[in-house]
């Protein structure tokens, strides 16, 4: 009988990361879902399907504000990828001081409440950098008074297999009364994957959900159609009446195609204006599915409302398979269980 691990998730998102926890193997413990929250209401019933279709109330949508945190139930784990808007490095980076930087300390909360075995917290890289690194430190600090050892790391999910370049501050906290050390996973035994591999292998089943082609005008099809693999609209040799119109900053992955030799680019939530992922080969952007595809989603994970919510859902989601590696390194710290590991990458 297998020790379980009850997860408990604040901005769950779509299950990007409780997939890659209650996937994750280990001879002697278990994740299993406990309860989570987001305060998107497709979000959470895309959530609920695919991760407890048995308990869709312990899905609680609604602001982590208003949660009452204290009869949410007790839990042995704790994720909490929380908004990333204001850590990002496409923003002005403002932080703690932004709309969604008070938001954090809920999750402090969570500890100091239900006093968790082990937590993963999880946000860009931007964040780093935020307030001159002072939104870092201070994160660090609150969640080192929470009674927790600390180890965070910039993961870059390509080195792990996953067919997108996706880097994310990952942080694993151990409470400090436990006789555990974190290691880093290392990437050595991960190979390098393509987009076009994940996309095309095994070919996407023909009834597969949310994989509804993506509608392109006229003018967008012929734009494409001078874009080569890996280009974008600045980059390629368009005819004139094809250029864009643009002055002030050229944002890289406006009608960029994917190179099919590489990893995708990083999938966001958005698409308007050109900022679809568009394909390496055909003259459209990608659709939903292939997106989930880069993402590392099963076929079988199912996103609900319309292309526009998927999308956006898609994008704010951690690839499952890399989370599952450090779920399965935590599985493995607390069995005994060597594994390949590497320094930290931040220096805390």
């Amino acid at each position: 009988m297998k020790e379980v691990f009850r997860l408990g998730e604040l901005f769950c998102g779509p299950g990007g990361l409780a997939w890659g926890a209650i996937t994750a193997q280990n001879e002697k413990f278990k994740i299993v879902h406990q309860w989570a929250n987001d305060f998107d209401v497709q979000t959470c019933k895309t959530y609920a399907r695919n991760i407890c279709p048995d308990s869709p109330d312990s899905v609680i949508y609604g602001d982590v504000r208003e949660l009452d945190l204290k009869n949410l139930g007790a839990i042995d784990a704790l994720d909490f990828g929380y908004r990333c808007n204001d850590f990002s490095v496409v923003g002005e980076q403002t932080g703690l001081s932004g709309p969604y930087g008070p938001i954090f300390p809920y999750g402090v909360s969570i500890l100091k409440i239900y006093k968790p075995k082990w937590f993963l917290a999880e946000n860009v890289g931007g964040l780093k950098s935020a307030n001159e690194g002072k939104a870092f430190t201070l994160i660090l600090s609150e969640m080192k008074k929470a009674g927790y050892r600390i180890y965070p790391n910039l993961y870059h999910f390509e080195e792990y297999g996953v067919p997108q370049a996706r880097h994310r501050v990952i942080i694993v906290g151990i409470r400090k009364d436990l006789p555990f050390k974190f290691e880093i996973p290392s990437p050595e035994e991960y190979k390098t994957r393509t987009c076009k591999d994940a996309i095309e292998n095994p070919p996407i089943p023909s009834n597969a959900a949310n994989n509804e082609l993506t509608k392109q005008s006229l003018l967008v099809i012929e734009r494409l159609k001078h874009i080569k693999p890996g280009e974008n609209a600045w980059t390629a040799n368009l005819p004139e009446e094809l250029k864009l119109n643009v002055s002030g900053a050229k944002i890289s992955q406006i009608y960029k195609r994917l190179d099919p030799t590489k990893p995708a680019y990083t999938v966001t939530g958005s698409g308007g204006g050109g900022t679809h992922i568009y394909h390496y080969s055909e003259n459209r952007a990608l659709t939903n599915r292939e997106r989930a595809r880069l993402q590392t989603f099963p076929d079988n994970f199912v996103f609900e409302g319309n292309k526009e919510s998927v999308r956006k859902q898609i994008g704010m989601a951690v690839p499952p398979e890399g989370a599952r590696i450090i779920f399965e390194a935590i599985l493995k710290t607390f069995s005994g269980d060597p594994y390949k590991s590497t320094p930290s990458n931040i220096d805390f």
